[in-house]
């Protein structure tokens, strides 16, 4: 079992990104701790928050007050509700936090059934609850629980492995290839996308950028790719690799089935809906461009923008890195066109657009909570090659969702190097 322990200031988001999959019937509210139940059992994001707010209040100087803990068994781990609820009070007990206020969330929209547990290291004293070596501490606590409930063991060296799989090429580190091999060999796997634009959109995360190339080979056309790395700037600074080098599945044929696959997986995902309305709250809640972004980051979710030269939205990609899928903006809905994010931010037309009325999304429940104070700013915002401004949400911010896919399937030995490109 993994744990993933991320350390923020936005108390609100982090309960609407939880609250939101239980609205969706892709989670379950499993525990609460300190926290008052309701009459008939339904909750919303503005009760918890106001659950939490007289420990927010109290807080002395603590900047970052929110803790948004994931435990992530093994996939082959048959974990029932009661286990869950059992293995979260030890660790929160043995972690420091058992005399304050939690909530436990499982997750089940991946194959993966996880849980999530918000809460704050503030006491009801203003002060904060000592977490020095904490991480250690973690994985000291896992191994105890994997051992107590018999899960699958992750033992050092997978979790070493896990923390190498997605990262962003850094030239200053040498061995390009490698570190486009590390990416680009096992992306398809975990993430949906259906066009190349997609897909060179999410490798842009991880300086990297994939070129469509064409000739003749004895007479015969040839249609292949070559991948670059680029530098935080977006520039190319690396010559340019054949997919074969890569494996089959860094290949044109290849990809392509991934695109078809990828649109029929993604037009019954329900994800689609709850990224709607997530991006269309953005819209209710903020004022500008920036932050707009910010608040989408916050829930593991990369903007990005195309612009042309006289600086004309003409595309818009939504990057949701907990569900793995990549959508342009019209494939969630037509009234989320670029043209519509081109009036608000180029001309100052601000979409009207209906909420859902849903818990979550009430707008006197939003609009009882500032604006500002709503969401985190926790990734840093670089421009690549085509003027994508994005926020990226590596290593830390996204850590958790690669730590647990590489944990959730053991990832295959090198494959053969083929000869030419495909």
């Amino acid at each position: 079992m993994i744990a993933k322990i991320g350390k923020g200031s936005n108390m609100y988001g982090a309960i609407l990104y939880n609250q939101q999959k239980v609205d969706k019937e892709n989670g379950a509210v499993l525990l609460l701790n300190k926290i008052p139940d309701t009459v008939d059992g339904k909750y919303s994001v503005a009760y918890f928050n106001q659950c939490f707010e007289p420990y927010l209040s109290a807080n002395i100087k603590t900047e970052k007050t929110v803790r948004h803990i994931s435990l992530n068994p093994d996939p082959s781990d048959k974990v029932s509700d009661e286990q869950f609820t059992e293995m979260a009070q030890e660790y929160m007990e043995r972690m420091g936090y058992g005399n304050q206020p939690y909530i436990v969330f499982k997750h089940t929209d991946i194959d993966r059934t996880h849980i999530h547990i918000v809460s704050t290291c503030v006491g009801i004293d203003g002060k904060k609850i000592p977490d020095d070596y904490d991480h250690p501490r973690s994985m000291a606590i896992c191994r105890n629980l994997e051992q107590k409930y018999n899960l699958q063991k992750a033992t050092e060296q997978e979790q070493k492995q896990a923390n190498k799989v997605f990262k962003p090429v850094n030239h200053k580190n040498g061995d390009i290839k490698s570190q486009i091999a590390s990416v680009v060999r096992h992306l398809p796997k975990y993430y949906s996308f259906s066009t190349m634009g997609s897909y060179n959109t999410l490798l842009s995360l991880f300086n990297i950028t994939v070129e469509e190339v064409k000739g003749e080979r004895d007479g015969q056309p040839v249609n292949g790719l070559v991948y670059v790395a680029l530098d935080e700037n977006g520039n190319k600074i690396s010559n340019p690799f054949k997919a074969s080098l890569f494996g089959k599945d860094a290949g044109v044929a290849q990809l392509q089935k991934h695109f078809e696959q990828s649109k029929e997986k993604m037009k019954t995902n329900p994800v689609r809906s709850v990224l709607k309305n997530t991006v269309e709250l953005a819209i209710h809640t903020t004022s500008n461009e920036t932050d707009f972004k910010k608040q989408l980051s916050e829930q593991g979710i990369n903007t990005f923008v195309r612009r042309n030269s006289e600086g004309r939205i003409y595309g818009m990609t939504f990057i949701d890195h907990e569900s793995r899928t990549v959508w342009n903006s019209s494939q969630l809905d037509r009234n989320l066109s670029a043209n519509v994010f081109n009036d608000w931010w180029n001309n100052g037309n601000k979409p009207e657009l209906k909420i859902q009325n849903n818990p979550v999304s009430k707008a006197n429940e939003i609009d009882s909570v500032s604006t500002k104070d709503l969401f985190e700013f926790l990734s840093q915002e670089h421009s690549s090659n085509s003027d994508l401004r994005l926020l990226s949400l590596l290593p830390d911010a996204q850590g958790e969702d690669y730590e647990e896919e590489q944990f959730a399937s053991q990832m295959k030995k090198k494959k053969k190097k083929g000869r030419g490109l495909r």
